[in-house]
């Protein structure tokens, strides 16, 4: 499991303006999606108690969370993801699935994931069977990425966080969604060994402070 260096900004749309005209001037944008762009919609699972809820509000050391992802409404490239977080330091991993599987994992159908020769899908069946892990809450956002290669540096502005109330609707690339109110947009730098100077300099904005927020948890107010 590779683990890597991850910090969140709150910013404002002003400042995200001024950002993407420096990371214009020093790295390239992400290779994926239109100019870097993507639209990312994810499901968030939690348990009956809402573990990953509150270890997420709560700041726990070591906590990990399970999602389903696609990019731009497109059903062809859909991905089960752990994300893991271990002393600051985060680790992703993931396993391709069709959209009838991630439809049968949204309505609890799993046992075709018991003996499935993914071993992500086996850990997501055995947690939803042993930790009443299910499908939670629908997320959707903007994100425009820009990639240095020193350092596999990647830069991140997430914007227009959106979240649906109905579940099932998830993998409807035209269901209804509705904004998150009070939503800032997040910058998002990560990065292996070092963080190159000249990214550090990049980002670094006047009274920005890191911060925690989580996607999960604003849409989680929903529903």
């Amino acid at each position: 499991m590779h683990f890597r260096h991850e910090y969140k900004h709150e910013i404002n749309e002003s400042d995200m303006a001024v950002l993407r005209d420096r990371l214009c001037a020093v790295a390239k944008h992400d290779i994926y999606g239109d100019n870097g762009i993507n639209v990312i919609r994810s499901i968030y699972f939690d348990d009956s108690f809402d573990t990953a809820l509150k270890e997420k509000i709560n700041g726990v050391n070591k906590r990990e969370k399970f999602r389903i992802r696609f990019y731009n409404g497109d059903l062809s490239f859909i991905r089960v993801e752990k994300k893991s977080k271990i002393n600051g330091l985060c680790s992703k991993v993931y396993a391709v699935i069709t959209a009838e599987e991630a439809a049968a994992v949204i309505d609890g159908k799993i046992d075709f994931m018991r003996e499935d020769d993914r071993p992500l899908i086996r850990e997501l069946y055995c947690k939803m069977r042993t930790e009443d892990l299910r499908a939670k809450s629908l997320v959707e956002y903007t994100r425009e990425a820009f990639v240095y290669p020193a350092g596999n540096t990647r830069i991140t502005l997430d914007s227009n966080l959106r979240t649906g109330t109905v579940k099932t609707d998830f993998l409807n690339p035209d269901c209804v969604t509705m904004p998150v109110r009070d939503a800032p947009i997040i910058l998002e730098v990560k990065w292996d060994a070092f963080l190159p100077d000249i990214i550090r300099d990049t980002v670094n904005l006047k009274g920005r402070r890191e911060t925690a927020f989580s996607k999960y948890a604003a849409c989680r107010m929903y529903g």
